[in-house]
């Protein structure tokens, strides 16, 4: 395949996605709308551009990765967007966590250009992306994703095509349904190991290898107990995405009493400034719930 990409969005996830495509050997010309995050890329071999429409207009495959909804379709549908320069039989991976239903307007749109869609979100948080480790799951039609296959296959190691468009950001919400459901036992638990006296980090080993095992368990846990708050994964986006799924929820007429509950939690930590902090920043929330300070 052509290995041009024109590549938006380089933040937390972005920048080390376009790095891992220009060590696999793509030509890769970046845009963010705040100019300095394009040097590392740059640095590195990417072209920058000033516009989407620009990063657009000479590749194959334009990625975008964004933060919420209406920033894909500024990016894709807006003025100086990708659609004004898009190449017929081009594909934009919209790689962003976004509505289904707005990825698959944006997908009709692209058609009636000549070009295709793949909506394919991702988990494995900033080290994932910067390992290249990142699970995507893609909606698209089967031949276009076999196409993008090995694009994809330079980010990302559990790679899933799931279904039509919408698909892909579908599966995304059921991930963030487990994701922080996880996250929430993990942190309820703390709070009964700290409260029991027992060493906080000798229980995360002894249970981390067995039935009680998640990601969360082994990654968010010891930074919990570390106070360290950086994010991996911001609260702001995954409220954000807590909200896609409450909406999705509710278009289909079923209710998530325990998800929704941790949305709870999460909007009034965001209301309290902790936004940017990282998702294991729950513990707090919890914190303030039960009156135990979780800290080795």
């Amino acid at each position: 395949m052509d290995k041009t990409i024109g590549f938006i969005g380089l933040g937390i996830m972005g920048k080390p996605m376009s790095l891992n495509l220009l060590k696999a050997g793509f030509n890769v010309t970046v845009y963010n709308r705040t100019e300095s995050k394009t040097t590392e890329p740059v640095l590195h071999g990417a072209k920058k551009a000033h516009t989407p429409a620009e990063a657009a207009a000479d590749s194959s495959v334009i990625i975008t990765i964004v933060s919420d909804t209406p920033d894909v379709e500024s990016v894709i549908l807006g003025e100086n967007g990708v659609i004004e320069s898009i190449k017929p039989d081009s594909v934009v991976i919209d790689m962003s966590t976004i509505s289904p239903e707005a990825t698959r307007k944006i997908a009709s749109r692209l058609k009636e250009k000549g070009a295709y869609m793949l909506d394919a979100p991702v988990s494995g948080g900033e080290q994932g992306a910067i390992d290249g480790t990142l699970s995507i799951m893609t909606g698209g039609e089967a031949m276009i994703f076999e196409r993008c296959l090995p694009v994809l296959q330079a980010m990302g190691k559990n790679i899933i095509h799931v279904g039509t468009n919408g698909m892909g950001q579908t599966v995304k919400l059921v991930n963030q349904i487990l994701v922080t459901g996880t996250l929430n036992s993990v942190a309820e638990a703390l709070i009964f190991a700290q409260k029991s006296g027992v060493d906080l980090e000798k229980t995360i080993d002894a249970v981390k290898g067995g039935a009680a095992g998640s990601w969360q368990l082994a990654n968010l846990a010891p930074r919990i107990i570390e106070r360290d708050f950086r994010p991996g994964f911001m609260i702001d986006l995954l409220v954000k995405d807590l909200n896609l799924v409450t909406g999705s929820a509710g278009e289909m007429g079923i209710d998530l009493p325990v998800t929704s509950r941790i949305k709870e939690m999460y909007e009034k930590l965001q209301a309290e400034g902790e936004g940017k902090n990282g998702t294991q920043a729950l513990i707090k929330a919890l914190e303030k719930i039960t009156g135990v300070h979780v800290e080795k």
